[in-house]
């Protein structure tokens, strides 16, 4: 039984399959390639991309999916987690794909081996989807050429379950990172080049990934509000000038803090991208993790 609760369960191999098999995907829709499979979606956080963008994919795959709303399941009547996933399994599903404001939820669900996991996003430590669009964002706009290209992760880094997946998953793909940030929002034991200043990147870097600024996360205010934060964060015309740099960003965007309206219009905004991205490469990550369980077992 295979799952995928970080990229670091991935081998290589399985990871260029993934690339490889969205693009398939993305230039010619396949067949119902999971029509006989169920998939339940549970989501104990909000979420806009990443529920619809997996519903989606695997409608378009033929799968089946029932989505359940931890705020009316009986977690809310003292259930536990464990319980209410072993009462689902009870069900048969194919597989269950969890979001979870902590780190280790999908890893302790996926140990019990009842149904293949998929992490939609837990505490800040992964994303594992989200690194994989992202990641097959530059796969696609440098022709598969990633090894020593330069990127900077700009934001609230420490917050960052998208963040951390990327650092993990693009070092594996030989892609150079520097972290952008105050230093109170940067990873704590990190050997990767550190800034204060974006400034001090633009010549150097070909992409900027710009974060969602969480200032209610951090329990000592460091920015009176977030117009003080975009004044040395938000992504701009007059910050990017002519260069080249792609711009990316997980979503949601708050415009004019993270990156300024005119950005998001610019042809060198990636974000609606990485949406679209998200479908095809989710469709590669069902079929891999769903079909070889099949052939597995």
């Amino acid at each position: 039984m295979q799952h995928l609760v970080d990229t670091d369960q991935l081998t290589l191999k399985q990871i260029e399959t993934i690339m490889e098999e969205t693009r398939r995907f993305k230039t010619k829709l396949p067949p119902p390639l999971l029509s006989d499979k169920l998939l339940i979606t549970l989501f104990f956080e909000a979420s806009t991309r990443t529920r619809s963008s997996f519903e989606v994919a695997a409608k378009r795959l033929g799968a089946h999916v029932v989505h359940l709303d931890p705020t009316r399941s009986s977690t809310k009547k003292g259930e536990t987690l464990e319980d209410t996933f072993t009462n689902l399994c009870a069900m048969e599903p194919d597989g269950v794909i969890i979001r979870h404001s902590e780190n280790d939820t999908p890893s302790r669900l996926a140990e019990m081996e009842m149904v293949p996991v998929i992490n939609a996003g837990a505490g800040n430590y992964a994303h594992p989807t989200q690194a994989l669009l992202d990641l097959y964002t530059l796969y696609e706009w440098f022709e598969g050429d990633l090894e020593g290209r330069k990127v900077a992760i700009v934001g609230d880094i420490v917050n960052s379950r998208v963040a951390a997946s990327d650092i993990r998953l693009f070092r594996r793909m030989g892609i150079e990172i520097s972290l952008v940030a105050p230093k109170p929002f940067m990873p704590p034991a990190t050997d990767l080049p550190q800034f204060e200043r974006i400034e001090d990147v633009l010549d150097e870097v070909e992409v900027i990934i710009s974060l969602r600024a969480q200032l209610e996360r951090h329990k000592k205010p460091i920015f009176e509000d977030y117009a003080e934060y975009a004044r040395h964060y938000c992504i701009t015309e007059e910050l990017l000038e002519d260069r080249g740099i792609l711009i990316m960003h997980p979503g949601p965007v708050m415009r004019n803090i993270d990156i300024s309206d005119e950005i998001l219009d610019d042809p060198r905004c990636m974000v609606l991208d990485q949406v679209k991205n998200g479908v095809f490469v989710r469709m590669a990550v069902l079929t891999l993790l769903l079909l070889d369980s099949v052939k597995e077992e």
